[in-house]
């Protein structure tokens, strides 16, 4: 719904996308899983998958024509293999809504190359985190690296009648905790958040939406400086909070 809506999260993203213009993006989508092999966008045109149902209309209208990039698909690629990790380019597979929502917002002219990466839900905090470690030469050659997903998500907890349904305790509990441990570059600590965290069963039941923040943190070693770009809920326990590094 944040496509077709407007407030702070939307405005936050906006003021990002105009501070920041990179070569391309690499996205790490929770909405694309596979085992323990990453899968790569490669088409020069992917197409836009709505995978959702039950919303109104005009979100299956909207249309996001950022480019592909073969070329660095299959450069990913060769760096995930040069480090022991399995990967395959992927040149039918279009992108989901995890990576053309937020991109919508935070680049209107659909100018920036978009590559999709799949997130391995077989793999570990810190497989992930080492993932990421293989990406980070990106960064420094102006790519963008995104974890598109949720700090805390559980639809089944969700509001959905109050959009500005007060926090939850437990949620906010979850989400401060990650907060606390993202200021402190408490990385082990984050890989344990399943056993260390408050609520964490409630705070990510599954977790293809939490884990993209690892190979984030990855690609931003040995440490980075954490910048808040938002932080709120929505609908009572959705996090809103996105940050960079």
């Amino acid at each position: 719904m944040v496509a077709i809506e407007t407030g702070p999260y939307q405005n936050a993203l906006e003021r990002f996308g105009r501070a920041h213009r990179p070569k391309a993006v690499v996205v790490i989508s929770a909405h694309w899983e596979s085992h323990d092999e990453i899968r790569i966008t490669s088409a020069a045109k992917p197409s836009l998958i709505y995978d959702f149902g039950g919303f109104p209309g005009k979100l299956y209208e909207l249309k996001y024509g950022a480019p592909g990039a073969s070329d660095l698909a299959q450069r990913i690629s060769g760096m995930l293999r040069d480090g022991g990790i399995s990967s395959a380019v992927d040149a039918i597979r279009g992108f989901d809504h995890g990576v053309w929502v937020p991109l919508r917002l935070m680049y209107a002219d659909a100018g920036v190359p978009v590559v999709e990466l799949s997130i391995p839900i077989t793999r570990s905090p810190a497989e992930l985190f080492r993932i990421g470690t293989l990406l980070s030469p990106l960064r420094s050659e102006g790519f963008l690296v995104l974890g598109s997903g949720g700090i805390v998500h559980n639809l089944r907890r969700l509001d959905w009648q109050h959009n500005d349904a007060p926090p939850q305790t437990w949620a906010l509990d979850f989400d401060r905790w990650v907060a606390a441990k993202l200021d402190a570059w408490d990385v082990e600590g984050l890989f344990r958040y399943k056993t260390a965290a408050p609520s964490a069963a409630l705070a990510v039941p599954t977790n293809e939406h939490f884990h993209p923040i690892f190979v984030v943190l990855g690609a931003a070693r040995p440490r980075g400086r954490i910048e808040y770009i938002h932080e709120g809920f929505e609908y009572g326990t959705l996090s809103m909070r996105c940050f960079a590094i």
